[in-house]
């Protein structure tokens, strides 16, 4: 961390924002805007005829396998009867609804929609696992009376695959075979009536396989706001885009975080050392939300052929490696010790700062030793996913596309 950066997008919300003086509504301001984004909910349906795979679905999405503790009930036969709800296990107020089947010989849609309560969701994803019918065709334009966004998911594509080979064995190939489905499927939902569908083609054992990222793409464009923010931090790590997607928008939160953490400490009835604890819990949240932390690596440990041991020496980050009150403050210690210049630039844009002794270091400090996390966490994982799942599934050098934040930064 030899570069103090605050980016400008960051001042300029910080100085819109933040307008008080006062340190107790300043710090009010902050922890109201930290709760909304802790307490922001996400509804996803998930729907379809009996075995489509939906449980099998909600488990890859959540990262539960399908034998862990919390996992949705999957087998061969149709085994949702009823609405039932499957929290994130990182991020509780994210819920998965597997909803019951929808392939009855008298199935309407619309009575449907009224007995799973369909105002809850967010979303819908409908699935199949082989053409879509009439009943997709029904639920989809009851959803879309109702203003509410679906999706077509066509799943077990890692069998169709195989029996696609079987059958060409001299002449397969998976872009092309993919290509014919996808616009098979599309032609299917036309014919009955839906218009422009949107279908991915997935398997939810091998979700970095296939269209998964272009669901991701797609789901993430079309939320907004702090949904769009749970929606990412959901999802799991098998992706670069998703990594950089996660990071960068855990970063437009971080100013929240390091502001917090400057102005508490000087608050009545606070102990004057309480910052290095907020900063710890802020980086574990960030260990977790990028799996490095040792229950994400012991699960991935278990799906892949790799062993935790090989996944953990992947961390080569400082925190990542030691993440202990002595060594966050002696990378804060540094932070602020280089700080002085950009300190004097925040203060002069955000007036409460100028009130608090030093405010303009702590918060610099705080602020560089969350961004630096993030980077160094996100190129964490993706040294462990290279490792778990072979090089060609998570490409480092990878070009994301992300444009220049812009910065104020000072050697």
């Amino acid at each position: 961390m030899c570069a103090m950066e605050v980016r400008e997008l960051d001042m300029k919300e910080m100085s819109t924002m933040i307008q008080s003086k006062v340190v107790s509504e300043v710090s009010n301001q902050i922890q109201s805007l930290l709760r909304s984004l802790e307490t922001t909910t996400l509804d996803i349906a998930i729907t379809g005829e009996s075995g489509a795979g939906k449980s099998t679905f909600i488990n890859a999405i959540r990262d539960v396998g399908d034998e862990e503790p919390g996992a949705a009930k999957t087998g061969v036969t149709e085994t949702t009867m009823v609405t039932e709800g499957y929290p994130h296990p990182k991020l509780p107020t994210v819920q998965l609804w597997d909803l019951p089947g929808i392939g009855t010989p008298n199935f309407q849609a619309s009575e449907y929609l009224q007995q799973v309560n369909f105002e809850k969701y967010d979303f819908y994803i409908v699935l199949a696992s082989g053409r879509f019918r009439e009943n997709h065709a029904d639920l989809a334009r009851s959803i879309k009376a109702m203003n509410k966004n679906f999706y077509f998911v066509r799943s077990k594509i890692d069998q169709d695959m195989e029996a696609c080979k079987r059958r060409k064995k001299t002449n397969f190939s998976e872009a092309q075979v993919l290509n014919e489905m996808r616009e098979d499927c599309i032609r299917s939902l036309e014919k009955v009536g839906v218009e422009d569908p949107k279908v991915f083609l997935l398997s939810s054992f091998e979700l970095h396989k296939y269209d998964f990222q272009k669901l991701h793409s797609t789901l993430v464009d079309e939320l907004t706001g702090q949904k769009r923010h749970v929606l990412l931090l959901s999802l799991p790590n098998i992706t670069a885009e998703v990594i950089e997607k996660k990071k960068e928008s855990l970063k437009r939160h971080v100013w929240k975080k390091a502001l917090s953490t400057c102005i508490i400490s000087v608050l009545p009835n606070h102990p004057v050392d309480c910052s290095i604890p907020m900063l710890i819990e802020s980086l574990s949240s960030y260990q977790k939300h990028f799996g490095l932390d040792d229950e994400s690596l012991l699960a991935l440990s278990r799906r892949t052929n790799a062993t935790p041991g090989n996944l953990k020496c992947q961390i080569k980050s400082m925190l990542g490696k030691d993440l202990s009150e002595h060594k966050v403050q002696t990378v804060l210690k540094d932070a602020a010790q280089s700080g002085q210049m950009v300190a004097s630039l925040v203060r002069s844009r955000v007036p409460i700062l100028s009130h608090i002794v030093s405010g303009g270091i702590s918060f610099v400090a705080a602020y560089t030793l969350l961004n630096s996390a993030l980077d160094e966490f996100c190129q964490d994982t993706q040294r462990v996913l290279k490792t778990a799942f072979g090089e060609e599934e998570v490409d480092m050098d990878q070009p994301y596309g992300v444009p220049d934040p812009g910065y104020f930064y000072f050697d």
